[in-house]
């Protein structure tokens, strides 16, 4: 019997230590959800950023890129209710911070007219001495009542400072709490703009991907392969070139006409591009031609604000969409006639052969004059005003805008 009871004992103290298995309830990536619990919000946000990272790792067909862009799409959506709410209740804050200062607003004007009142009525007792207060008392007693009551008045006065002073900060205070409170929500409110624009070009681009591919994956395949084949040989040329290294800001100049950019310029180079994961430095000598050209047009824009520019690129990748997308309000031309647009004084982007002409060339440079049998060029990895037969033969393809 008592060995019963020991092993019953036993098996009662398993059960209280060993934990029974608890069902797990995973957060999935959806638009349902509660609008007043944020903590749950954030925590889909959560699951449709790993679900946008998953399908980013599994990218390859075109129904896994429609995906991969709804959830894109699914987040920023996400990210607006976030702000919203943030917004909500900012002016929430505002408002009760404006009704708290108005109140401390009241109570400061009746605090001061009341020791305006004390100290007016202590001026009018300034000159009452503890000799006079002693012979105007007409006993000990009387004398010992109005020696405490001027002391209490004292003692109340010195509160009632006391009281003005923290009632003064406290007000301060809270002005100052609303002014902070105030440009939180200006900020929202551009964040907010932000969003709404980002999730316009997600949707654009989306839309654009579709009619690129007419919705059919033998499309896409061939359009990814170009972009693949294209970015791997703007890789393999500037690991080849040996100037493959970031250089300090403007580090090769601005060039004799002020409009030269490296790729390699440590402002930008490390700067990813689109939604890709490919940055400036290793594959963007076509978007920095691109910017050379905007800025000899009267565009001041920089690599950097091409790369940023989404619709410039196709689907998730760092390729630039042919037609390229114009600037300055020029279009995309086609060039048959270097020689001639460049004595129009049009600047041409120029794609190079490295190993081959696919694609249009395996790196891009901008000529910007005729040098006998020469040009001179704006290159985006050796420098500015360099004659092209010093590096490169071969002329692939060429491009201006008008």
């Amino acid at each position: 019997m008592k060995k019963r009871l020991i092993v019953i004992a036993f098996i009662f103290l398993l059960l209280l230590i060993i934990p029974f298995p608890r069902k797990i309830f995973s957060v999935e990536c959806t638009q349902n959800y509660n609008n007043s619990d944020e903590a749950q919000l954030k925590q889909i946000i959560a699951a449709c950023e790993s679900k946008k990272n998953e399908l980013h790792q599994k990218a390859g067909t075109l129904a896994s890129e429609i995906e991969y862009m709804n959830t894109q799409i699914n987040i920023t959506e996400l990210r607006i209710r976030e702000t919203q709410q943030k917004i909500v209740k900012t002016q929430k804050e505002i408002e009760a911070l404006s009704s708290k200062i108005e109140g401390l607003d009241t109570s400061l004007t009746y605090l001061s007219k009341l020791m305006l009142e004390k100290i007016v009525a202590g001026y009018k007792k300034r000159s009452i001495s503890f000799l006079s207060l002693f012979f105007d008392s007409d006993n000990a007693s009387d004398f010992l009542k109005r020696a405490k009551y001027l002391k209490t008045a004292e003692e109340n006065n010195q509160k009632l400072l006391i009281q003005v002073q923290e009632a003064k900060l406290n007000f301060e205070e809270q002005k100052k709490l609303r002014e902070e409170k105030k440009v939180e929500l200006d900020n929202l409110n551009i964040i907010l703009n932000q969003q709404n624009t980002l999730l316009a070009s997600q949707k654009v681009q989306k839309q654009r991907l579709l009619a690129d591919t007419q919705n059919d994956e033998a499309v896409y395949q061939r359009l990814l392969s170009q972009a693949q084949q294209q970015l791997a040989s703007f890789k393999s040329f500037v690991q080849t070139s040996g100037a493959d290294s970031i250089i300090a800001a403007n580090g090769l100049g601005s060039g004799s006409d002020g409009n030269y950019y490296s790729q390699r310029d440590a402002r930008w180079a490390n700067q990813q591009i689109g939604y890709s994961s490919e940055n400036i430095l290793r594959v963007g000598c076509l978007l920095t031609s691109v910017s050379m050209l905007a800025k000899k047009n009267g565009q001041n824009v920089t690599p950097s604000d091409i790369a940023l520019d989404t619709n410039r690129f196709w689907a998730n990748t760092a390729w630039m969409r042919l037609p390229w997308p114009g600037v300055a309000g020029r279009s995309y031309t086609g060039v048959s006639d270097i020689d001639t647009e460049l004595q129009n004084g049009n600047y041409v982007i120029a794609g190079v052969r490295i190993t081959d002409c696919s694609n249009g060339g395996n790196h891009f440079v901008v000529l910007t004059k005729k040098d006998g049998d020469d040009y001179l060029m704006h290159d985006p990895i050796y420098g500015p005003d360099i004659k092209f037969n010093s590096h490169y033969s071969t002329i692939c393809s060429s491009a201006t805008f008008k």
